[in-house]
């Protein structure tokens, strides 16, 4: 259906041209700020409709076709006697209001005045120059119609003085109202000898339009009858070239990624240097990039929602970025994802977890999921898993991301934009085999079910004027253009979703630290700010699920960690630096720029954020959940610094926010007040005056592209800056293994480190097996690779079974962050082997182990670890907080449920409800401090 008709049947329908737009003194300030350029258009045709459709655009039909119009007119009555002064002030009344189009003449295109109009492509067909019609069907219409247009549309004109009761006579002498179909093609006509006849005209039927899909067919034909299959490819490129594009980009980066290295195709990953990855990909790779990402544009600049192609193009693309590890790589990256492997292993091995060994196991959830899933499937080795979660993972965000820009009120544009955006900004990584990356999925989902089933939007009315500044300034921000949508569900719905989101915390409680605050926080937010329908019940209910978890099931943990647990509250500053300036150290020049890539990265995507911000509240919109979103996560570096990695955690968590505000930098209107018409609405502004609309959707959209490039090469420098020394090589994993066939009943391992100190992670691939029979401890190594005093002093103290593991990722990491010599590894390697006391058990070209030539002989290899910790003594209080505990939960639960069926209905059960929930939950509170008080001080003693 092209765009013509389908203004056409809106029109017909409704009596108006324009689709209403969300607000309408949106669209009349519109109409005053841009009747410099509207002057192009007829009235009531918006920024967007004077733009070439696309054949995208057209819904896949010829833009050739037929365009019809149907122009709302009214016959211009005989003048009446200059005698009659009611007449003639009927008149002066019309000439002289403002909003008028109808100037004083009678005489028109076919005697007509017209009224109101639809939207006519002067791209496409120039109004001026028309010649030919081949149709005009006039129509008489109601003046209810009238008034309904009027009501619908700030560019309607008021031709009529006030309305009088109509009489017979009164009846003959006014203008009698019509609607005037025009039909006209859309590309140059061909000569008059070879014109078809024009088609002979039909009465109107009565009662509902025609569809208006049938119009076009009446042209189409002789207009394609002398095209060339070239023309005809040419006039649908905008339908077939995008996805081709896409395709075409993807091979050709699979391609140069995976054939063997030569001139612009294939991967030396002997060649990565400080800056990573970027530094071995060849140049057809940056191509195929820039390829998708302009195929992509390609298809938002045709400003039609195709959304399967464009959700094709951000997996591709995500494809691209997220997956170049596990195309380029034959063994998982990242160390630690190895370890969380391990975790698995002893679940499945031994059934249980055990929070002594580790921390995580504390918060089991995760692990043991994928332990029963595994085995369930038979699966043991998880190294395909691991390889290929970081894709698998940054597609699963997607989905829930998607669902959340489908609750904003924003353009087509600006939406598909922001899901590229948080593509292309989230590069630090946390989207591995872990625990957070899993549960960052349950919290875009968790955000995604709360704003498109709970989702409330409350349009304020103007009150008087307010004394005070802040009074004035809440009253303005509260008189705001909501920027979120609400929609209607059904009781059963809800009360289903409501379930969800409980299972779902409930999840991401068992599984993670951070995340379930960062859950409750954005829940909490969104009903402080009234853009959620659930009451305050739900967020006390999901703070005691956190509390309780903490207080019952991590005991081990907490009983012996009270300072780290707590000890970061408050220390913001300290916080930050840990994990801002303490990151940016190092000596290598090239590296340095990897980390201030990353600080650049955030820099962009944060400005850009406050600049959308600023552009939707000049224009009248209030983006409460976006902003929310951005903003709840910062408060999390009051907490702790969540061993040096709190800042990225926040980063992680601010994206989608900062993602959809970053979006409104660029496009920040409102969209169209129909699905079916592509047009923007610009709401109020300080200013009217304006540039030409379509030059700054052309400058906009360039400047977006712009930055999407720039920022995916940004992408793989931070992504992939430490590639170096987080891949892992094949050699390593054997020399560990190597490690797990020779550690009965237990072994050590000795990594490589600068400084002895705490929470320091290995740079090896360590963990993967037997995790309560391997300890890992640090042995401290000098720049200068031939002192290996510390390193053999080390080895005497050690029991049997105890190994020494060099590998090139921890040489590389030495090298680029603490300066040691680029040839370190190999004199170090050389030293060991020299070394008349350690001998080389093991070698490969990336890895070698060793180990003491000789033991005393009455050297003992110690047993394994203990399973179990210091366990939950319980206090005198404690089953009285269970059954607190479960009382609080039904009561809550039966409160909320109850208020889905109406805020106003079982209003007394819902009071006698909370006479039993408040005293249950502050005695479970308090059983809460009272076990933090008693078990702290049992374990200090």
């Amino acid at each position: 259906m092209t765009t013509e008709a389908v203004e056409a049947a809106e029109v017909e329908r409704n009596g108006s041209a324009n689709p209403s737009p969300p607000e309408e003194t949106h669209a009349e300030s519109e109409d005053r700020s841009a009747d410099a350029t509207s002057r192009q258009t007829p009235s009531g045709a918006s920024d967007e409709a004077s733009a070439a459709p696309s054949s995208e655009t057209l819904g896949g039909d010829d833009p050739a076709a037929t365009a019809v119009f149907r122009i709302p007119a009214r016959t211009t009555a005989p003048p009446p006697p200059v005698e009659d002064p009611d007449v003639l002030g009927d008149s002066e009344d019309s000439e002289d209001s403002e909003d008028s189009d109808v100037s004083g003449d009678d005489t028109s295109i076919v005697d007509y005045s017209i009224i109101g109009s639809s939207v006519v492509d002067t791209s496409v067909a120039d109004v001026s120059e028309i010649r030919d019609v081949e149709e005009i069907k006039p129509a008489e219409t109601s003046r209810d119609e009238e008034g309904e247009e009027d009501a619908h549309t700030s560019s309607s004109a008021d031709t009529t003085g006030p309305e009088e009761p109509e009489t017979a006579g009164e009846a003959v002498s006014d203008s009698t109202e019509s609607t005037a179909e025009l039909r006209l093609p859309s590309v140059p006509l061909p000569a008059p000898a070879s014109a078809p006849p024009a088609p002979t005209s039909a009465p109107r039927p009565s009662g509902p339009p025609a569809a208006p899909s049938a119009v076009p067919a009446q042209g189409k034909a002789p207009q394609e009858a002398g095209l060339s299959w070239t023309a005809k490819l040419a006039r649908t490129a905008g339908t077939w070239l995008p996805p081709l594009l896409t395709v075409e980009g993807l091979v050709m980066y699979v391609l140069a990624l995976r054939v063997a290295p030569g001139p612009l195709r294939g991967v030396d990953l002997t060649s990565i240097d400080g800056l990573g990855l970027i530094s071995a990909l060849p140049v057809t790779a940056f191509a195929a990039i820039m390829l998708m990402i302009t195929a992509f544009f390609v298809t938002i600049a045709q400003n039609t929602d195709r959304k399967f192609l464009l959700l094709f193009q951000l997996a591709v693309i995500t494809f691209a970025l997220h997956g170049a590890a596990a195309l380029i790589e034959d063994t998982p990256r990242f160390h630690t994802a190895y370890v969380h492997a391990g975790f698995v292993e002893f679940i499945n091995r031994t059934g249980s977890s055990s929070p002594i060994l580790d921390a995580r196991f504390a918060w089991p959830g995760f692990f043991a999921l994928v332990a029963f899933v595994t085995k369930a499937a038979g699966v043991t080795d998880l190294t395909l898993i691991l390889r290929w979660t970081p894709l698998l993972s940054n597609l699963l965000y997607l989905l829930p991301f998607v669902l959340i820009l489908r609750q904003v009120v924003a353009t087509t544009r600006a939406r598909w934009f922001a899901a590229l955006l948080f593509i292309l900004v989230q590069w630090i990584g946390q989207d591995y085999f872990s625990p957070q990356g899993f549960t960052y999925a349950i919290y875009l989902a968790f955000v995604a079910i709360v704003l498109r089933w709970f989702g409330k939007v409350e349009i304020r009315e103007r009150t008087a004027q307010v004394k005070g500044r802040i009074r004035r300034l809440l009253a303005r921000l509260d008189g705001l253009t909501p920027g979120e949508l609400t929609h209607s569900t059904g009781v059963y719905d809800r009360s289903i979703m409501l379930i969800v989101l409980i299972a779902l915390f409930g999840t991401a409680t068992a599984s993670h630290q951070i995340t379930p605050f960062m859950m409750l926080g954005v829940l909490t937010g969104l009903i402080l700010l009234r853009r959620s329908s659930l009451s305050w019940g739900l967020p006390f209910f999901l703070g005691l699920i956190v509390l309780a978890w903490i207080s019952y099931q991590t005991v081990t943990f907490w009983s012996g960690h009270i300072n780290e647990l707590f000890g970061g509250l408050g220390r913001i500053l300290e916080n930050l630096q840990r994990n801002t300036g303490d990151r940016i150290e190092g000596s290598d020049g090239r590296h340095a720029l990897v980390l201030m890539a990353r600080l650049g990265i955030c820099a962009v995507i944060l400005v850009l954020a406050a600049t959308g911000l600023l552009r939707r509240l000049r224009r009248g919109v209030g983006d409460r959940a976006a902003l929310l979103l951005l903003c709840v996560p910062v408060l999390a570096l009051g907490l702790q610094s969540y061993g040096g990695e709190i800042g990225l955690r926040i980063y992680l968590f601010a994206l989608p926010g900062a993602c959809i505000l970053a979006s409104y930098a660029f496009f920040p209107n409102l969209p169209a007040g129909t699905a079916e018409a592509p047009e923007e609405t610009v709401p109020i502004r300080k200013r009217n005056i304006r540039f030409n609309p379509q030059l700054t959707r052309k400058i906009s959209l360039l400047l977006a592209a712009a930055c999407a490039l720039v920022l995916s090469m940004s992408f793989l420098v931070a992504r992939y800056g430490n590639e170096q020394f987080e891949r892992v090589s094949s050699g390593e994993v054997q020399a560990m293994h190597y490690v797990y066939r020779h550690d009965e009943p237990s072994g050590r391992v000795l990594f490589l480190v600068p400084i002895i100190g705490p929470e320091v992670t290995p740079t090896i691939p360590w963990g993967e097996r037997d995790f309560d029979k391997v300890e890992y401890q640090q042995v401290l190594v000098d720049k200068n690779p031939d002192q290996l005093s510390s390193v053999i002093d080390k080895f005497r103290v050690s029991p049997p079974n105890t190994y020494l593991v060099a590998s090139r990722g921890q040489a590389a990491y030495l090298q680029l962050n603490h300066g040691f010599p680029a040839d370190w590894e190999k004199r170090f390697r050389a030293a060991l082997d020299s070394s008349r006391e350690l001998k080389r058990v093991f070698t490969s070209q990336d890895a070698a182990v060793y180990t003491l030539r000789t033991y005393p002989k009455d050297a003992e290899i110690p047993q394994p670890r203990p399973l179990t910790g210091f366990g939950d003594r319980g206090s005198p209080m404690t089953p009285i907080g269970l059954g607190a505990l479960g009382v609080t939960w039904i009561a809550l639960f039966a409160y909320e449920m109850h208020r889905l069926r109406g805020p106003d209905r079982a209003s007394k059960t819902r009071r006698r409800i909370l006479f039993v929930a408040v005293p249950a939950f502050l005695l479970a509170v308090a059983v809460v401090v009272e076990r933090f008080i008693v078990i702290g001080f049992n374990q200090l003693q």
